[in-house]
């Protein structure tokens, strides 16, 4: 069941509503929007007392009852779309957000160079690895903290928030010390400790789907971010393996149609993972832009040839300039800024 209460009501009605929903036998867990809280009711709604008896309460604005499997994730818990501050900037609303950097953090001279180009060419949000999941031992596996540490540094020098990706519990407070979003990536996708980890640090989480993940595996898992009273979740479509192999990965684009209609989260396009392939970042960050996108997140580095870790997709900051000047009408034509 979903609890939306009365905007402006005092703390103390809002617990006496929290209290009321544990004695008839569901557990709340309340998300805190600008204007209106939301409060998810989980428990079996077949066996406990109905909570439709709140439409009574003052403070209560409207309850209704919830039949999909994510709940708190679904468009019926929350009709109008959500949207992620992270800044000054805001995800999922008018502006179109591009997180742009490199693949891995390799060095301060590359980052910064980096940094200051995508800064400049209009990126809104720098993205970079420090903790590097790859599928062979004996690849790179970044620089950990000294890399978080030079992504603080970017962010100070270009005012740019920063995207980073969590691999482990026993990294989550050091990453969410440095982190403005938590990525958490392909391979964790439906490590479900990691993601209530995730959550409770409060900081934005950035959920890719698994590389084998049904969409509504993707939304369930989705699910554990907002069950933990983190209302920051933003969905990522990065590519599914199938039979293809003339790319990489195959990015579904029809996530986003797919997504927007079930679910009222942020939906952001990472067309680098997605295909593999620099030669083909510009069309599909095109096509994303025009079915919907709330944001893209593009690989970005100064010589791709020389990237320490997936130079195949990275494109060059010539390149990326390039991108974001043919983007401008589509995004405008999309309705956005």
């Amino acid at each position: 069941m979903i609890i939306v209460l009365k905007p402006r009501i005092t703390k103390r009605q809002e617990n006496s509503v929290l209290r009321e929903i544990r004695k008839l036998g569901y557990e709340p867990h309340v998300m805190r929007g600008v204007a209106r809280t939301v409060v998810g009711a989980i428990g079996d709604e077949e066996k406990n007392p109905s909570l439709e008896k709140l439409t009574t309460w003052p403070q209560v604005e409207s309850v209704t009852p919830i039949q999909s499997r994510f709940r708190l994730v679904s468009r019926e818990a929350h009709p109008k779309n959500s949207t992620v501050k992270v800044g000054r900037h805001l995800i999922g609303g008018k502006k179109m957000q591009v997180m742009a950097g490199p693949c891995s953090v390799e060095s301060e001279k590359q980052l910064m160079e980096t940094a200051h180009a995508v800064r400049k060419a209009g990126a809104t949000i720098l993205r970079g690895g420090a903790f590097k999941p790859r599928t062979s031992p004996y690849e790179f596996q970044g620089l950990g903290e000294k890399g978080l540490k030079l992504l603080a540094k970017a962010r100070d020098e270009t005012g740019m928030p920063i995207i980073t990706e969590l691999l482990s519990q026993k990294h989550v407070d050091l990453v969410a010390e440095y982190a403005d979003i938590l990525q958490i990536g392909t391979r964790n996708a439906q490590n479900f400790q990691l993601l209530i980890a995730a959550a409770r640090t409060g900081k934005p989480v950035l959920l890719k789907r698994g590389m084998s993940m049904r969409i509504e595996e993707w939304l369930l898992a989705g699910e554990y971010v907002l069950a933990n009273e983190n209302a920051g979740l933003m969905f990522c479509e990065r590519g599914i393996r199938t039979f293809e192999n003339y790319t990489r990965n195959t990015l579904d684009l029809s996530t986003i149609p797919a997504v927007k209609q079930e679910s009222h989260c942020p939906i952001v396009i990472d067309p680098s993972q997605g295909c593999g392939r620099a030669d083909l970042i510009s069309s599909l960050c095109k096509g994303a832009v025009a079915m919907g996108a709330d944001a893209l997140l593009i690989e970005v580095h100064p010589n791709p040839a020389e990237a320490w870790s997936d130079g195949a997709q990275q494109i060059t900051l010539d390149g990326f300039k390039k991108l974001m000047r043919e983007l401008k009408p589509i995004i405008k034509a999309a309705g956005r800024s």
